[in-house]
């Protein structure tokens, strides 16, 4: 049965996406940039609203108040799968991403993205090239936008030892804002490279803003502590929530070492 839901959810999922792209595409390009995002956001409900009703996966959100009032923040998310890609863009603003400029010559989907302004980069790319991307990031988030980096650069799976990329900590120091970290388990049950999706319900938890100022180096080294302490916490209640939920090895081999640790 769950074989046959994640076949018919992937099957749905697309559908969706290219029917929407299809239909809503001339008053999306019509509309105003920002108002143009509520096409987008409604897109990430209807995947939700599938998600439960089709594999009969749910989730909620905490901390919503921990989002700083002025819409000036970096949103530094856990990245698991393809869900947190989308999932959290109804319960922000008028949020931005920097990604790789081969995203933005698909067709159509490229043409959404610089829609909504999004900030392409060459990843080889060295010099005034990169100090353009940080100029365009200081541009949006100056109008009021907030910026989405996921600290670790790419997908990991759930329990993996972490990664996070110095990227954050210079994005930190330089456009003085707060990072608001989330940690979230959506790989549990919507596992990368895989077309099997798992029932059950997670949390997101959005944990209290670091406000700007620190020294780059000591900003990172903070919030690799604050992430991991609260994502380990949040993969134990998450397993122990959902007990007939497969774990990936990385998930298992972690709980282990926090339930030894805990009895030592």
């Amino acid at each position: 049965m769950i074989v046959f839901r994640s076949v018919l959810f992937n099957a749905l999922f697309y559908l969706n996406l290219i029917a929407q792209m299809i239909v809503m595409t001339p008053a999306y390009f019509l509309l105003p940039r920002k108002k143009a995002y509520v096409i987008a956001k409604n897109w990430a409900r209807s995947n939700h609203w599938l998600f439960d009703k089709v594999v009969g996966t749910t989730f909620e959100i905490q901390g919503l108040e921990n989002i700083p009032a002025d819409g000036r923040y970096i949103f530094a998310p856990k990245h698991q799968s393809f869900w947190d890609a989308y999932a959290l863009l109804p319960w922000l603003d008028d949020p931005f991403y920097i990604l790789k400029r081969e995203l933005t010559w698909i067709p159509l989907f490229g043409w959404y993205l610089k829609k909504q302004r999004m900030v392409p980069v060459d990843r080889s790319a060295r010099g005034k090239v990169m100090a353009a991307v940080m100029q365009r990031t200081k541009d949006e988030m100056n109008s009021g936008r907030q910026l989405i980096i996921y600290p670790e650069g790419t997908r990991r799976p759930p329990g993996a030892p972490p990664e996070y990329k110095y990227g954050i900590a210079r994005l930190y120091r330089d456009l003085q804002v707060p990072v608001v970290p989330v940690v979230m388990h959506p790989g549990l049950f919507w596992p990368r490279r895989k077309f099997i999706r798992y029932p059950g319900h997670f949390k997101v938890r959005i944990l209290p803003a670091i406000g700007p100022g620190m020294d780059p180096d000591a900003f990172l080294a903070h919030l690799v502590e604050v992430m991991e302490t609260a994502s380990d916490r949040l993969l134990v209640e998450t397993a122990g929530a959902n007990p007939n939920l497969p774990l990936p090895p990385t998930a298992e081999q972690r709980l282990a070492e926090l339930k030894a640790h805990a009895a030592a």
